[in-house]
């Protein structure tokens, strides 16, 4: 588990999209949400809170964009289990947050809007 937020973190880290929402930004905000998608459970509400900024602030097409390849940049190079893309997957109705995309390694991010 340790390794799998090391990962996250790092690669989150050092990939930072042109739009104002920055990968550093997404590693924040999403960063309470790791435990819940290596190991299912409890989703924290500073999870949920994470999720609900990242959605305020991506308010244009590009922002969108930039965080979903953020996210998908951090999961496609870790070796997911099913459960865990389910978890990621499951987040946003969890925490009320209707995104304009998938948490997941399949989104095509250029086709958001």
């Amino acid at each position: 588990m340790r390794s799998l937020l090391v990962a996250v973190c790092l690669v989150l880290a050092l990939h930072c999209g042109e739009a104002a929402v920055s990968c550093n930004t997404v590693a924040e905000d999403l960063y309470p949400c790791v435990s819940y998608v290596a190991q299912g459970g409890y989703v924290p509400a500073t999870c949920c809170t994470g999720i609900r900024a990242l959605n305020t602030q991506a308010q244009t097409a590009v922002d969108r964009q930039s965080v979903c390849r953020c996210i998908k940049s951090a999961i496609g190079g870790l070796s997911l289990t099913p459960n865990n893309i389910n978890n990621a997957l499951s987040l946003p109705a969890k925490c009320g947050v209707n995104l304009p995309y998938r948490i997941s390694p399949s989104t095509n991010c250029d086709s958001i809007n």
